[in-house]
């Protein structure tokens, strides 16, 4: 075992316990300790200071500049988090957040927005000092961590504590080739058809607008100039002030229109074994106008019915897409890919799986909206 508890050699995903370990050894520098959940089965929650700014424009400090370097040039005003501050869609908020990294030289880490994040199309990266990349940290670094953070349909009320974004740790190299990946889903079967679609290093995933399993639903569409979103409140949001439900009318599509933001599910099941930790990634940015999945962290158990997950011949979870659409109205077609799973293999198996008495918020979910909104019943259609 390393100086900081871990296993000595081998490559992957560092569990829970191992982010725990991590941040004993003084990997992960904190003020105060963890909240209770926290850590998650392969990643960690990252709370936000006391402290945002709101700045003229995104930015990467460069190998030459901290973050702090360029704040001074760049910021027009500063929020006091402790009570509460609203951030606005259409601004960029830059916030200090409460951990911070002394990474030993073979740890690396990437971050991620949390999945209730991704789903009120707040958009968030990390940023670190002297960085050239968003959202990737490498091996060795000590320093602070930097949320920016962009609303981009409705405005929201976070506050010293909130956690919108995650981070994975990583020693060497953890995905898994074609090959592995091939093996892997005839072990486990990731997904629920028959002759998954395997290329590269990903699986891939559909969208389901057939409407089938939710009484007609195909998914929602944001509305505009809706209230404010509280971060931290579960279920105090009624769907329909801030969503309009999409039916289907018999055509297995939908035209997104410029500049939108829906909520969909992906036509496969999926599943994450123990074993391994997924993420979605793009299908392929030249394919359509659109984006899908701001957030794309899969924890192990994601899916698994050991872990609470559905059973039987579609066992699995969806996948819930958060989609925006580009500068023009693009048709969307039920099956049509739209990103795919990569898998990478864990360190060590977790002692706590997704959904496994942790309070996860989407183990065998379907079509389903963020946690801070009250259960929806569509209508059923005939």
């Amino acid at each position: 075992m390393s100086e900081l508890g871990l296993p000595a050699t081998g490559d992957g995903i560092l569990p829970g316990h191992a982010i725990d370990a991590l941040a004993a050894g003084g990997g992960i520098r904190i003020a105060r300790p963890f909240d209770d959940d926290q850590v998650q089965p392969a990643s960690l929650d990252l709370r936000l200071g006391p402290t945002a700014w709101r700045i003229r424009a995104s930015f990467l400090p460069g190998p030459q500049e901290t973050v702090a370097d360029r704040l001074g040039r760049l910021a027009l005003h500063q929020l006091d988090l402790t009570g509460g501050e609203v951030l606005e869609t259409g601004c960029v908020y830059l916030v200090e957040l409460e951990e911070a990294l002394a990474l030993p030289a073979d740890i690396a880490a990437s971050t991620n927005p949390k999945s209730s994040t991704g789903r009120l199309d707040v958009f968030t990266r990390v940023i670190a000092d002297r960085a050239r990349a968003f959202d990737i940290i490498p091996a060795g670094y000590a320093g602070k961590l930097y949320l920016e953070i962009s609303p981009r349909t409705f405005p929201i009320l976070v506050r010293q504590g909130s956690r919108l974004s995650q981070i994975r740790f990583r020693r060497g190299h953890a995905l898994l080739d074609e090959t592995e990946l091939t093996a892997l889903n005839v072990r486990e079967r990731l997904v629920d058809t028959a002759a998954p679609d395997i290329a590269g290093a990903g699986i891939a995933v559909s969208v389901d607008l057939s409407g089938e399993g939710f009484g007609g639903l195909l998914g929602f569409r944001a509305k505009r100039h809706t209230g404010l979103i509280d971060v931290d409140k579960r279920a105090a949001c009624e769907v329909e002030d801030y969503w309009e439900p999409l039916l289907t009318r018999g055509r297995r599509e939908l035209v997104l229109d410029p500049d939108a933001f829906y909520i969909l599910a992906s036509k496969e099941a999926v599943r994450v074994p123990a074993s391994h930790a997924a993420e979605m990634v793009p299908f392929d940015p030249l394919v359509g106008e659109f984006r899908v999945h701001y957030a794309g962290f899969f924890d192990p158990g994601f899916g698994d019915p050991a872990a609470g997950g559905r059973a039987g011949p579609h066992h699995g979870a969806r996948a819930v897409l958060e989609v925006r659409s580009r500068e023009v109205p693009f048709i969307l077609e039920d099956g049509q890919i739209v990103g795919r799973l990569v898998y990478e293999k864990m360190l060590e198996h977790p002692r706590r799986l997704y959904g496994e008495g942790i309070g996860s918020n989407y183990q065998a979910q379907g079509l389903k909206l963020s946690k801070h909104f009250k259960p929806f019943k569509p209508w059923i259609r005939d």
